[in-house]
């Protein structure tokens, strides 16, 4: 198994440069299959999230679009594969970031009752409560 960077991921799924992307497609070809996966971890898919927004502009749909893609694609073997899930359908329906999605639902899994911010968007999600309010 190899591991899959979060540029790698953009280059593959934004082809806004030529050559990397280009390599990008080669190095999934080649290196990852059902068979022998490349390795995304929990914490590339909420880079994936911040640079499609920061960078590219996407739009939330689009944002989970191309999370889907990530997920449903049998090359690659996703860091906690059903959490992952869970997060992009709380992002789906939500106003909070992937990143919040997947904190609450981490602590969640390891018991927490409760995770503290002073995140609004964060705050409306279960398992979050709004600090100060």
């Amino acid at each position: 198994m190899v591991g899959i960077d979060t540029n790698v991921l953009v280059r593959h799924l934004v082809q806004d440069d030529v050559a990397q992307a280009a390599l990008a497609r080669e190095l999934l070809e080649e290196k990852c299959g059902s068979d022998d996966p490349g390795h995304i971890a929990l914490i590339v898919l909420c880079e994936l999230v911040w640079v499609l927004h920061g960078a590219y502009e996407y739009q939330r749909s689009e944002i989970g679009r191309a999370l889907r893609q990530v997920l449903l694609t049998d090359c690659f073997d996703v860091e906690d594969h059903a959490l992952a899930w869970n997060a992009l359908d709380d992002y789906a329906a939500s106003g909070a970031d992937y990143a919040d999605c997947l904190i609450a639902r981490l602590n969640a899994r390891r018991g927490s009752r409760t995770t503290w911010t002073f995140d609004r968007k964060a705050a409306k999600l279960d398992g979050f409560s709004l600090l100060g309010a």
